[in-house]
């Protein structure tokens, strides 16, 4: 017998409901708000006992591509990723809604509005409606976990990948859940169709046919899911839907019962029977949406002409931020309820560098060797604690777009003739994302310095192990910089005037230079002698 309640963030609430639906791979890279997911996994002493797969990926395309493998072979598999990782997993992701699943196949996203930590607010339930394929957005703890159960199901039973979509303050809060029993893991069984996944047209043709007419399916299971529901109201001056958390933070108003109707929607595509009910029945429809406003400009239409809907593209809601039960109160007129504001106990402070962080020791003579020498506007950084070099004291880097941007931007800048180009980027986000723009710098022999700040972690999502650990000089070498031109430096203060040397003899190097500042984040360093009962 399993424990029946448990109090579980969202993120180990999906966990935990793919440990218990006979799951037989994990498959993550790091990035808030997603992160627990895997590390719930990897902390489990159940998915220890079954052998789970839980080992981190590259990056978001190599873990969906392995979870598609493991459902190739006919067991269950979770991806999961933040929103922007689905980006990076888009070509494999939107291509598996064509291949179809073999085992159960549930891709996780989890939607960061507010961008707490993120470059963009972009909704997955997007993404996932043009992949055609299935989506689920749970309200709560509870139904994140349930949820999972019927994502596995639905997968096998259509044979395809469904999309759990969720955001940060149910990622992020905790809740009880109530367990089921666990399901033993599934047998190895290939696909009958052994050329199901081989996407030549002539066989995509097919397969795509095959997803369309699934459609009509679709639509079917999210009118007669439990995740989706028709409350009644008496006053029909309003009809509200209510998507995910949002309907939480609906019902947080209204303890007692919403007096108008609503749709609770939390499986996609939309149920039509009932929004249409709700639309029919009432003057006028909110929709609370935490992301874009894909519901409601649905409803729109064109035109709008049929139905009054408000929201966010009328100003009701805000059009950017996440949703919260005090922007609900405020949509449906009532009056607010905030107590007095909250003292400033603590002055704020901007972040920083954690105190004894190698990456300032690098920063300070990467400052001194180019931004003072050369001026600023010559510096690509890219995704991790190192980005915070744009702010004081240093100030010194001109880019943050998407994990590996930094190197291919240098060398865009470099075309076009600026001098020096230089790019910064971390070892995880190297092995991530970065490899592929060292190589185009190496073909083409452009004329780039390029730093990778070596701390032996993901640090910037808690220190998971990095891919890069150990082995940048030689993948360095292997895909094809100069050896005498991969420096390997130590970041501290007695050895800045060495590193400002070496820095100024790269730059006036005319090709590929590769600078490696190396030293372990001293956040995980610490947890490490920690637990080793040191100091």
């Amino acid at each position: 017998m399993v424990e029946k309640m448990v109090m579980l963030l969202g993120d180990e609430a999906i966990a935990q409901g793919a440990i218990d639906a006979g799951v037989s791979g994990f498959y993550a890279y790091p990035g808030t708000p997603s992160t627990e997911i895997m590390e719930y996994a990897q902390q489990s002493k159940e998915a220890a006992e079954r052998g789970i797969h839980r080992q981190w990926s590259a990056n978001e395309k190599t873990a969906m591509e392995a979870a598609l493998g493991m459902s190739y072979c006919g067991k269950r598999a979770m991806v999961s990723m933040k929103h922007v990782g689905l980006n990076v997993a888009a070509d494999p992701f939107v291509n598996a809604g064509v291949t179809g699943a073999n085992g159960g196949l549930v891709v996780v996203a989890a939607d960061d509005p507010s961008m707490h930590s993120s470059q963009n607010e972009q909704d997955s339930r997007i993404l996932g409606s043009f992949a055609l394929i299935p989506i689920f957005e749970p309200s709560s703890q509870q139904e994140a976990y349930d949820m999972v159960f019927a994502g596995y199901e639905m997968s096998e039973k259509y044979r395809t990948p469904v999309l759990m979509r969720l955001t940060t303050r149910l990622a992020h809060s905790r809740a009880g859940v109530v367990r089921r029993e666990p399901l033993p893991q599934k047998e190895l069984k290939l696909p009958e169709d052994k050329r199901q996944f081989v996407l030549l047209p002539g066989i995509a043709r097919k397969r795509y046919r095959i997803l369309l007419e699934n459609q009509v399916r679709f639509l079917e299971e999210s009118e007669k899911s439990p995740f989706n529901r028709y409350v009644d109201g008496k006053d029909k001056s309003r009809g509200i839907i209510a998507c995910g958390i949002a309907y939480n933070y609906l019902m947080e108003n209204f303890p007692d019962g919403c007096p108008y109707p609503v749709v609770k929607l939390c499986q996609y595509p939309a149920p039509k029977k009932m929004i249409e009910r709700l639309v029919k029945e009432t003057k006028e429809v909110l929709v609370l949406e935490d992301g874009q406003p894909m519901i409601e400009e649905r409803l729109r239409g064109l035109l709008d002409r049929d139905v009054t809907v408000k929201g966010r593209l009328s100003g009701e809601i805000p059009r950017d931020g996440e949703l919260n039960p005090l922007l609900v109160r405020r949509a449906l007129g009532m009056p607010e309820t905030t107590g007095e504001p909250v003292p400033s106990i603590v002055a704020p402070r901007p972040p920083s560098f954690c105190t004894g962080c190698g990456h300032a020791d690098a920063y300070h003579a990467i400052k001194e060797a180019i931004k003072e020498a050369y001026g600023d506007g010559h510096i690509f950084s890219d995704i991790g604690c190192y980005t915070l070099a744009a702010l004081p004291p240093f100030e010194t880097i001109n880019s943050c777009v998407d994990m590996g941007a930094s190197i291919t931007m240098a060398k865009g800048a470099a075309d076009a003739g600026l001098f020096p180009a230089v790019a910064v980027i971390g070892d995880s986000t190297f092995t991530h994302g970065g490899m592929t723009g060292l190589l185009d710098c190496i073909v083409e022999d452009s004329n780039v310095v390029i730093f990778i700040l070596d701390n032996s972690a993901t640090a910037m999502t808690g220190g998971q192990e990095s891919h890069a650990t150990g082995r940048l000089k030689e993948i360095c070498k292997g895909l094809g910089v100069k050896e005498e031109h991969i420096r390997i430096l130590t970041p501290l203060k007695k050895n800045h005037e060495e590193m400002v040397r070496i820095i100024r003899e790269e730059i006036e190097y005319k090709g590929v230079s590769v600078i490696i500042p190396t030293r372990e984040c001293i956040q995980t360093l610490g947890r490490k002698n920690k637990a080793k009962g040191g100091k």
